[in-house]
């Protein structure tokens, strides 16, 4: 997906996620109403594969002034956390630095919108290189961070220091929205079992309009 914008064409929106079935439920979601081009783009797994798969997007010019999001799956952190609830990052943290989110509360309520009654939880999402367990869990919570993943950190850290975007004064919008399969109390045993997370794949599906009314919110005029 994707196409060659023309001149003064909307800018891009790049989707960036790990695994097939993320792109396949991103891909297959309904895509009507995008206000510009939009690729979704599975990095493979681990911050090592994200940060080139995205260095490498938005290297292409068509892509140099995508939007980025980062998608997909992760786990909570929280007690009373449940598969299929939304993880909307108001900054993501990874051992690079913290990087801020952009137009986090739209996005909460763009999801809100368009998946009425699930819940959306909204803070730091945390970067590591390795499936989160047990105790790990704990002091990941404790230290303020809501959900973790594999990528999302090291995707926005890239996408924001990959060249100068627009007129090379603003930063590239970035943001972060996740879908909690993996939970305290709903731990994941291995990753194959995410395959029968339909209730957080059905979600996945489903957040795409909201994507498309955030990238929208960056096309209009500032005032």
């Amino acid at each position: 997906m994707g196409r060659e914008p023309g001149p003064g064409a909307t800018p891009p929106l790049l989707i960036a996620c790990a695994l097939g079935i993320e792109q396949f439920a991103l891909r297959s979601g309904d895509r009507g109403g995008a206000p510009g081009p939009v690729t979704v783009l599975r990095t493979g797994m681990g911050p090592d594969r994200a940060r080139r798969a995205v260095a490498r997007a938005l290297g292409e010019e068509r892509r140099r002034d995508a939007a980025v999001i980062a998608s997909g799956f992760c786990a909570g952190l929280a007690p009373g956390m449940h598969p299929g609830d939304l993880i909307v990052a108001d900054e993501t943290r990874g051992p690079d630095g913290t990087t801020p989110c952009t137009g986090t509360d739209l996005l909460v309520k763009a999801l809100a919108k368009a998946l009425p009654g699930r819940a959306v939880h909204t803070g730091p999402l945390i970067g590591s290189d390795h499936v989160v367990r047990g105790p790990e869990r704990v002091e990941l919570r404790v230290g303020g961070a809501i959900a973790v993943d594999m990528e999302s950190a090291a995707t926005l850290r890239t996408a924001r220091s990959a060249g100068a975007f627009g007129d090379g004064l603003d930063a590239r919008p970035v943001a972060a929205v996740r879908v909690v399969v993996d939970a305290p109390e709903h731990e994941l045993v291995r990753i194959g079992t995410v395959r029968g997370g339909i209730s957080a794949f059905r979600v996945l599906r489903a957040v795409l309009p909201a994507f498309f009314e955030w990238h929208r919110s960056l096309l209009l005029p500032r005032r």
